[in-house]
């Protein structure tokens, strides 16, 4: 029996969580305020939401699903990616019936897909993603992609590049996808079998090639811009308006073109600057997916999102030296005197508890002189000393560990002196 975690995953242990917990915190109040609210839904989904939602072609649905045949011979895939399922979701429970529009919602979700392990990029994976669903304005795509930068922003970051690209509506992409059927045609002996294979069914994941993506070809390639039609580019001109209003800089890149068969109009990605993050310096990528309603079996429905990975934040943490506001301190350890003392500490320990202070004991029977030692330990910065001549006189010492100084409070008095000193959540 191997003890190793399996391949492409990774324990988070109790130094790592406490990072992760201040994270998703942050990113949670960020988006009440933009007031998206949060979305819970299942690790696996019937295999076809993925195959018709992400797309036959991309490497998604082709290489890396984690697919399976439960009891029943159904087809079922682990989540390889969260959008599909939340718009599955959304139109299984009629959200595009409520009176409040556009339905504004964010999740976290683990995520599996069976790649390469390396780092940032794991088979089990944890996103961060919002998804605004029945609104067609692109002021919400600039919103969307405001919330993105605002989140990296208030977690300390600012080594970041955002880049943008349109790739217009359905009209437009039809143009361009015949321009650029026309461009790599005479190059297809030269280029690998996936980039063959996607010739005719979309032509535009070429681009998205990591292994011919130094070709000649791709360089000269037909840039979907120079197909959009006045209203994809009205759409797009509005877009980069709203971030010019909010003061968020940007990057065009005409190549950007997102791995999935589900995107329109607005793509966007943001990148970390930042010495040393590493090769792949993708943090987030995200767009507009206004024909996914209808590929699941729902009514037309506009739609925009995007998926942030966490471990590759925390990674962009890391290469710019964040600090994070880490709690790492205890505000109590009770120390006990004598078995007699035990009955009560627990029930002064729940107390405090209650009223929101940080507390713990010893649970190893350890002598007096041990117990400091472990409140030192867990940097606790007050001890309450629990004797039986303190039992007797209804009493506890608190002592700081900073100063050394000592006051006696009456066990009615606890809870009122500990919320002074440390704070509290009835304080």
């Amino acid at each position: 029996m191997s003890l190793k975690a399996p391949r492409g995953t990774v324990d988070l242990l109790p130094e790592d969580t406490k990072k992760w917990q201040h994270v998703e915190k942050t990113l949670q109040d960020l988006c009440r305020v933009f007031n998206y609210e949060e979305i819970r839904t299942p690790t696996f989904e019937h295999t076809e939401v993925f195959q018709r939602g992400v797309g036959d072609t991309t490497d998604i649905v082709q290489k890396e699903m984690y697919t399976f045949e439960d009891r029943g011979g159904r087809s079922i895939t682990l989540r390889p990616e969260g959008t599909a399922g939340v718009v599955r979701a959304y139109l299984e429970h009629k959200l595009y019936g409520s009176p409040i529009q556009p339905t504004k919602l964010f999740y976290f979700m683990e995520l599996f897909r069976y790649e390469r392990p390396q780092q940032g990029r794991m088979r089990q994976l944890h996103q961060f993603g919002v998804e605004v669903l029945g609104s067609a304005d692109p002021s919400v795509d600039a919103e969307v992609i405001a919330l993105a930068m605002t989140a990296y922003q208030k977690l300390g970051l600012s080594s970041l590049t955002l880049v943008i690209n349109s790739l217009g509506d359905q009209q437009s992409r039809s143009a361009h996808r015949e321009a650029l059927i026309k461009h790599f045609t005479p190059h297809m002996d030269e280029l690998c079998a996936d980039c063959n294979s996607r010739l005719m069914k979309n032509p535009l994941r070429i681009l998205d090639c990591k292994k011919d993506m130094n070709h000649e070809a791709m360089g000269t390639a037909p840039s979907v811009l120079d197909y959009l039609n006045n209203e994809s580019k009205e759409y797009f001109e509005k877009v980069k308006q709203y971030l010019d209003e909010m003061d968020i800089s940007y990057k065009i890149d005409p190549t950007l073109v997102r791995g999935l068969d589900y995107y329109n109009h607005t793509a966007f990605e943001i990148m970390s600057d930042a010495d040393g993050f590493g090769a792949i310096t993708t943090l987030l990528g995200g767009g507009r997916y206004n024909g996914l309603a209808e590929q699941l079996g729902g009514p037309s429905t506009p739609g925009i999102g995007f998926g942030m990975g966490l471990e590759r934040l925390l990674m962009a943490l890391e290469a710019e030296k964040v600090e994070l506001p880490i709690a790492n301190d205890l505000d109590v350890f009770f120390i006990t005197m004598g078995e007699e003392t035990k009955a009560t500490a627990v029930k002064l320990v729940q107390q405090l508890r209650l009223a929101g202070i940080r507390v713990d004991q010893d649970y190893q029977d350890r002598k007096v002189k041990a117990q400091f030692k472990a409140a030192d330990r867990v940097k606790a910065n007050y001890v309450a000393v629990l004797g039986e001549e303190e039992l007797a006189q209804g009493k506890v010492k608190i002592r700081s560990m900073e100063t050394g100084d000592e006051v006696e409070v009456a066990f009615d008095d606890l809870v009122r002196t500990m919320q002074e000193k440390c704070g509290g959540v009835d304080k």
